[in-house]
């Protein structure tokens, strides 16, 4: 039987890797480009102690997300990111259930994140609730969300 090559594979992603490589063209090109900015403007050094979370197909990087520890019953869930070609197809929800699983693993107790306004019914399928008032983030409207996990 052919394997399918659709087909989501999800796991951790090591910081400077290839794959890392993978995802930040991915990061830069879905959320930095329509902007009119580049992620490689940005000091991506202090991402070397975050959870990197890529979601694959065919051996290539299609969705990745962040998690960056807050302390130590909280993380931020951040750089939320699925390619073009795979949007509407369950990627998003995948990656975040892994996080959330990962996470929970580790002894975190609480998912934030900040969700662009945009997106927020995507989050509140998942679970998480608004809290607090709409703020800017790289000039885009944003909502700061959670979720207890």
């Amino acid at each position: 039987m052919e394997e399918n090559k659709c087909e989501v594979q999800l796991k951790e992603i090591i910081y400077h890797s290839e794959e890392y490589n993978q995802e930040v063209e991915v990061r830069d090109h879905v959320l930095r480009k329509p902007l009119g900015m580049s992620l490689y403007d940005e000091n991506l050094e202090k991402e070397k102690d975050d959870i990197h979370i890529g979601a694959f197909i065919d051996g290539k990087v299609a969705g990745v997300l962040i998690l960056t520890r807050l302390n130590a019953k909280d993380i931020k869930m951040r750089q939320v990111a699925v390619d073009d070609g795979l949007r509407g197809k369950n990627t998003g929800t995948k990656m975040v259930a892994f996080a959330e699983e990962h996470a929970r693993e580790k002894g975190y107790t609480t998912m934030v994140l900040n969700a662009r306004k945009t997106a927020v019914g995507f989050y509140e399928k998942l679970g998480y609730e608004k809290i607090g008032e709409e703020f800017p983030e790289i000039n885009i409207p944003h909502y700061k969300m959670r979720k207890c996990l």
